[in-house]
């Protein structure tokens, strides 16, 4: 019998430099959840190349996102940090799983659809499969809870029709093979081999926008750099940015309900919220009523003691990576070793040969 240790895995693209709204989004709620969970946290660099197949520099994309890990606290030695493909198994899984989904599943992916766009005839085959190897990374290290944003929702969903479907399909064989556990699936327990992971929200999701457009979410993509905080700006710039970020000329409302048809004011005063991991309403009870000129420097002040040591600890990573390249080396081993058991379980349940 194969036991099921309860276990949270995550993974982050490596796509361009992580800004202030990656940190508040995820990366600051994996630190937290090093407290209370087995951690698994993955640079997923394979589906990385699913949009876009070169890239300039994706060893380096990958090396930062590891050092955002890393200078955020996420501890490498306690928990598992690494880089997707240096496990082979989450590749070798997602094909099984491709045989497992159906291609009615994943033409019914919303993300597909937004990013494959009306040219759906030439998006790539590993775009339309994306959430098979999603899927494939969460299982192979048989994890109970995904942290999700909204726009994951869907695909943590297809990860648990995956998982039924294979334990449905193979509950013969799971149980010949010894490495059955019970696993509840609804109402119904039943015996089988991959969990039914469980979305894992922790408290209000923090939706950062735009600092140039409150209307739009803070991305990494937008031409200005002005639009976003970036994880290895320095003090300065973190200041500078906040000053330039555009407001109304109304004074902050006393109330919460102030904020409607006020997109920079309600984006300012919940990125000074979560920085400050207070409520919006207490936010405004100290500087309701004060103009922006009076709240911008105290955003400021904030947000650099906040992130000013990440940067600094990130750019001071970065000029020196062969701390980051040992840590990935050493995590792909101790998760490689975790996969390993599972494919072997997988391999044994198929009927396919093995050592």
């Amino acid at each position: 019998m194969s036991d099921i240790t309860p276990r949270v895995f995550s993974g982050v693209q490596p796509t361009g430099n992580l800004h202030l709204g990656n940190y508040l989004g995820a990366i600051r709620k994996f630190v937290a959840l090093q407290e209370s969970h087995d951690c698994i946290y993955c640079v997923v660099d394979l589906h990385s190349i699913t949009v876009q197949l070169v890239h300039d520099d994706l060893r380096g994309q990958t090396r930062s996102i590891t050092a955002a890990f890393l200078a955020a606290g996420i501890d490498p030695k306690q928990h598992i940090v690494f880089n997707q493909s240096r496990v082979p198994g989450h590749a070798e899984l997602a094909w099984v799983f491709n045989c497992v989904a159906r291609i009615g599943w994943m033409n019914r992916m919303t993300q597909f659809k937004e990013k494959a766009g009306k040219d759906r005839e030439n998006a790539s085959l590993g775009l339309l499969a994306y959430p098979s190897l999603m899927a494939a990374d969460i299982l192979l290290y048989r994890a109970t809870h995904v942290p999700v944003g909204d726009d994951q929702k869907q695909h943590l969903e297809l990860t648990r029709d995956i998982a039924a479907k294979f334990n449905n399909d193979f509950s013969d064989k799971i149980a010949a093979a010894g490495v059955g556990q019970p696993i509840q699936m609804g109402d119904e327990t039943v015996n089988g081999y991959f969990p039914i992971t469980e979305p894992l929200i922790e408290g209000p999701a923090t939706r950062v926008m735009s600092l140039k457009d409150g209307s739009k979410k803070m991305s990494k993509s937008d031409p200005s750099d002005l639009s976003r905080i970036n994880l290895t700006d320095d003090a300065d710039a973190i200041s500078r940015k906040i000053r330039k970020a555009r407001t109304d000329p109304d004074a902050l409302p006393s109330e919460v309900d102030g904020l409607t048809g006020r997109p920079e004011a309600d984006n300012l005063i919940g990125i000074y919220a979560a920085l400050a991991e207070r409520s919006k309403a207490e936010i405004l009870a100290e500087f309701g009523g004060r103009q922006f000129s009076e709240f911008k420097p105290a955003m400021a002040e904030l947000a650099v003691e906040k992130l000013a040591p990440v940067s600094g600890e990130m750019r001071r990573l970065l000029a020196a990576p062969d701390h980051i390249d040992a840590v990935l080396k050493d995590g792909g081993e101790r998760a490689g070793a975790i996969a390993a058991a599972t494919m072997n379980d997988v391999k044994d349940i198929i009927g396919l040969l093995r050592d």
